[in-house]
């Protein structure tokens, strides 16, 4: 299907998308577009490709055909990828000493955001001693403070426990709120998709393809306990549900 919006009101604009690996048929036809500054959520079955489609955009990989138009970007992959070796600050840090940031500038410039994301006090804390919850703020912030126009989230909250997860959907409706972004965000829970998102895309089986979008018109900020409860809210997670033929 056709993404509703344009090129000229779009941030990210894929077309015709095409990823093969072999013999397998990972994107077929991909067409989606995200205006500048909105969410979207991107749902779908297990090895749809969804996961793909975010490096595609990220430039991680290249399409078979089709094009796939899009600003520098921040991604945040499914693992957190701290490194055991270095404190908390350090690993906030490291994007932007990749960028070319001495290391005692970037330190300094990641260190008062700490308050911020719920990470004060933590800045000598070693990854194997944060919470499952606080990796994930850290790498939130390392993919965040780059300041790229574009944020790339892959799966962000699922190794983590049903109560966390919840508890960092909120926290991160809370974050791209005070830090707004045009945002990509894989999932495969619909409910997570419909909360964070301004729209959610739904795709096929593989071969993956957008084969429905829900705009998601509920006003924010969004209180999770109350939202989700919400019967506009349930109608929606009905009508994604009857899309992905759940």
């Amino acid at each position: 299907m056709q993404s509703t919006l344009v090129k000229e009101t779009a941030a990210v604009q894929l077309g015709g998308v095409e990823r093969r690996f072999g013999q397998v048929e990972a994107l077929a036809g991909v067409d989606l577009a995200v205006g500048e500054g909105e969410i979207v959520a991107i749902v779908g079955p297990s090895g749809c490709g969804k996961s793909t489609l975010l490096e595609l955009v990220a430039g991680l990989q290249q399409p078979d055909a089709g094009v796939v138009d899009a600003p520098l970007a921040s991604y945040m992959p499914q693992k957190d990828l701290l490194l055991p070796w270095r404190d908390a600050l350090g690993n906030a840090a490291l994007a932007l000493e990749a960028g070319g940031t001495r290391r005692g500038e970037a330190r300094r410039r990641a260190a008062p955001l700490f308050e911020r994301f719920g990470l004060g006090g933590f800045e000598r804390t070693p990854p194997y001693e944060l919470s499952g919850g606080m990796r994930q703020r850290v790498a939130f912030l390392r993919t965040l403070l780059p300041g790229r126009p574009l944020l790339l989230l892959d799966e962000p909250f699922a190794s983590l426990d049903s109560l966390t997860r919840g508890e960092m959907q909120s926290w991160l409706a809370d974050a791209l709120g005070a830090e707004p972004r045009t945002t990509l965000l894989v999932t495969h829970d619909v409910e997570e998709a419909l909360y964070l998102a301004d729209r959610v895309a739904m795709m096929s089986p593989r071969p993956g393809r957008v084969v429905a979008e829900l705009e998601v018109r509920l006003p924010r900020p969004r209180p999770r306990r109350e939202t989700i409860t919400d019967s506009a809210f349930v109608e929606l997670k009905e009508e994604a549900l009857e899309a992905l033929g759940c």
